[in-house]
């Protein structure tokens, strides 16, 4: 496994269990969240600091599921499940990270529908 695994493993961690502190500390200063071949939805700490806890706050039990992960080294792919509360909303994310400075410093995200 390489450190870009490592790191979005890490990532992956503190989102599950919500941890803001732990989570953020995986991504750079100035890191990006996009829609896969649209634009950037937040950019830098502050704004995914408030986008995530927004979504922890609306849905305390949010989990993602690990399907699949491809490491590329400075681009790390994730299959996940998510599932917003025990019985609730689920559906799939493509997450591609791209990994600078041993900190993820954009994802894209690529959504299906509700399953």
């Amino acid at each position: 496994m390489s450190a870009s695994f490592d790191l979005v493993q890490r990532q992956l961690d503190a989102y599950n269990a919500q941890d803001i502190a732990a989570f953020l500390a995986c991504y750079a200063d100035d890191a990006e969240l996009a829609t896969l071949n649209g634009g950037v939805n937040q950019k830098g700490l502050d704004a995914i600091r408030k986008r995530h806890e927004d979504l922890f706050a609306q849905f305390p039990q949010n989990r993602a599921k690990l399907v699949n992960r491809i490491d590329l080294g400075t681009t790390v792919i994730d299959h996940e499940a998510v599932e917003r509360s025990p019985g609730g909303e689920t559906f799939e994310v493509a997450a591609i990270y791209t990994i600078r400075d041993g900190k993820i410093a954009r994802v894209d995200f690529a959504r299906a529908g509700a399953v």
